[in-house]
């Protein structure tokens, strides 16, 4: 069992929060992460690079001139890649770059890279996370009485607009609903800061 500090807004200690071993992971799944996050990157390229090949370009078959004679380099067709306005020559096309990871060996990542950042004391529970308006300064109060510096994700149950328009020009800081949450986010930012709700919301995707 882990123990977590339950903090409040202001910074303080308002008690202790137990985590089950059954949630951790720590002796397995370093692929099943390394697999997670290469599918994660992968799903966002958009593959649209498109370019023409010989068929594409317009042109006739007709040879340009004559093969021998005039002193020129051989050419069969208008349409060569080494010839400006021609093709490209195995160039790309729109594809898709989506590699597929099955739902156990993605939960297994979610659950190690977790388990990770809660064994590294990079993980911080807040009692909970309220604004009263969408005000930048009273959110990054709320960072700053925290003692965060460096970049942070905040997980929270469902992110409230006051949250969402307070929090978007600060930089290096992310809000995501502990719904949406992977593998990625959680490997990416170096502190974690999660509400009291958010986390009973996780521990069911950890079962």
């Amino acid at each position: 069992m882990s123990k977590l500090i339950l903090k409040n807004i202001n910074g303080d200690n308002v008690g202790d929060y137990d985590i089950s071993a059954d949630l951790l992971e720590t002796s397995k799944g370093n692929q099943a992460v390394h697999e997670a996050v290469i599918s994660f990157q992968a799903h966002q390229r958009a593959g649209t690079a498109s370019t023409l090949s010989k068929s594409n370009v317009a042109g006739s078959g007709k040879k340009p001139w004559k093969q021998k004679g005039l002193g020129r380099a051989r050419a069969g067709y208008k349409q060569s890649p080494i010839w400006r306005g021609g093709s490209v020559a195995h160039g790309p096309h729109p594809r898709t770059y989506k590699k597929k990871v099955s739902k156990k060996v993605a939960k297994l990542a979610f659950k190690r890279a977790f388990s990770a950042k809660i064994s590294q004391n990079e993980v911080i529970l807040l009692e909970e996370l309220v604004l009263n308006s969408p005000k930048t300064k009273e959110f990054v109060s709320i960072i700053s009485n925290l003692e965060l510096s460096r970049s942070v994700l905040v997980i929270v149950d469902t992110p409230s607009e006051n949250l969402l328009l307070a929090s978007r020009n600060v930089p290096r800081i992310e809000i995501v609903s502990a719904k949406l949450l992977n593998t990625y986010q959680l490997l990416k930012y170096n502190m974690i800061v999660i509400t009291k709700t958010a986390m009973t919301e996780l521990e069911k995707r950890l079962i």
